[in-house]
């Protein structure tokens, strides 16, 4: 059996830190989080080797419901191969995120921010279409992996935005307070809906082009770059009660994503996904805080993808970017699969969640840690998916499944997992921040 190891709560805990908001109106609970928080740590993945580092974390910045984070890493000399000749590199990353601001001279828009400039020894890629039967030989090269984004999200005067368009809470001990009638509401009319413009930009090197060309035709005969950039637009509704782990309710994302070919771009390239989210509140137990079923549906489609034309490199021709549009296997979906692991021009996938909040908290009046740990959750999860060259019903045919168990904490206002998932390639350990149907 196969058995990848992931240890992500580092580089992409801090990476995704701001995606949701995370800040509350007032904590009660008995062990206060601290505004601002300096944390050193260590890890170790096949990619980084071992590393360490230092992270900042600082609630309430200039506005009640802002969030900045910023990170420093530095990992130990590793051994590498770069076009057949033995080298070595270090993994170096800096990484910066400021959420939530909300502009000047306006009541309902929020300004975030969120880059990355890292070098990494040992990356692995799957550059082909990779909806096989038999997993792909993946790519490994060093090179850098930057990344800068900003969202301009305007909250809609509808339902809940009308009068709490920062979307504040009242927590105890990890629970929203006073959300007890809200979640499954009309929607626009109920709930919290936005709509967000967002500008995106990435550049991922390959230093080891050498060995690219066992798996393209007409490499490039320099070091390649797949630079991307462009804009997304954004509309989320969320009907939910409490965003950051809802018991009820609904949540809805249409997003569409365009690379417009300029700017020293690779190539042009589009995606448009839908995704729907919905919380069941069930009974609890005499051991249980919360009983929740969690599902969760995905789709997308690339109409740009060109299947039948090629690049210089050998790549489908206006293809999305390995990171981006129908991929499934990582931290989020298909958690039993390596990162990537399925992409093509469209991709459907489906996931269910059992999720208990347990009574017992051994952390819960920690005198010792920097952040409170309200509650530890145990989940069992279920994953469905499939991708293919085109949007038709053979998205259903010889489907991919996993099957895994989770554990997690909601440690300073943010849930933290540990995914442990299952497919027919093996299993994963995945070690990452947030409630997987957040992304």
């Amino acid at each position: 059996m196969k058995h990848t190891k992931n240890t992500l709560l580092t580089t992409l805990m801090l990476t995704y830190l701001s995606t949701l908001p995370i800040y509350a109106q007032e904590d009660n609970n008995v062990t206060q989080s601290k505004d601002m928080i300096v944390i050193p740590f260590g890890f170790s993945s096949e990619g980084t080797g071992f590393a360490g580092g230092v992270g900042v974390i600082k609630q309430g910045l200039l506005q009640p419901q802002t969030t900045l984070v910023a990170s420093a890493m530095y990992g130990a000399e590793q051994d590498i191969i770069t076009n057949g000749e033995n080298d070595t590199a270090n993994f170096a990353a800096a990484f910066i995120s400021f959420s939530n601001y909300q502009l000047p001279f306006t009541e309902r828009v929020f300004f975030s921010l969120i880059g990355l400039k890292s070098f990494i020894p040992k990356s692995t890629y799957t550059l082909k279409n990779a909806n096989d039967k038999e997993p792909n030989v993946p790519f490994v090269s060093s090179g850098k992996n930057d990344f800068f984004n900003t969202t301009f999200k305007y909250v809609l005067p509808l339902g809940e935005g009308l009068d709490n368009p920062r979307g504040m809470y009242d927590l105890r001990n990890g629970f929203a307070q006073g959300r007890e009638g809200y979640g499954n509401g009309t929607p626009f009319v109920t709930g919290r809906t936005s709509l967000s413009l967002k500008t995106f930009y990435q550049s991922t090197s390959y230093e080891n082009w050498g060995d690219l060309s066992q798996f393209l035709e007409g490499t490039r005969t320099s070091t390649p770059e797949w630079n991307t950039n462009g804009l997304r637009l954004h509309l989320e509704h969320d009907n939910t009660d409490y965003d950051l782990n809802p018991s009820r309710g609904y949540n809805f994302v249409v997003q569409y994503s365009k690379d417009f070919g300029a700017n020293e771009a690779f190539q042009s390239w589009d995606f448009l996904e839908f995704k729907y989210n919905k919380y069941y509140n069930l009974d609890t137990f005499s051991f249980t805080q919360q009983n929740v079923l969690a599902l969760s549906f995905w789709t997308g489609h690339s109409f740009s993808w060109d299947n039948e034309n090629t690049t210089v490199s050998g790549l489908d021709a206006h293809r999305t970017p390995i990171w981006e549009g129908a991929r499934l296997g990582g931290f989020n979906r298909m958690r039993g699969y390596t990162s990537n692991r399925f992409s093509d021009k469209s991709v459907i996938y489906g996931t269910a969640e059992y999720r208990t909040v347990l009574d017992y908290n051994p952390l819960r009046k920690n005198e010792f840690l920097p952040v409170a740990v309200d509650w530890f959750q145990v989940v069992a999860f279920v994953e469905a998916g499939q991708v293919n060259d085109e949007y038709n019903l053979d998205l259903f045919s010889e489907m991919k499944y996993d099957v895994g168990i989770s554990l997690r904490a909601f440690a300073a206002q943010l849930p933290v997992r540990i995914d442990f998932a299952y497919g027919d390639e093996g299993g994963s350990m995945w070690v990452m921040i947030q409630q997987p149907f957040d992304f």
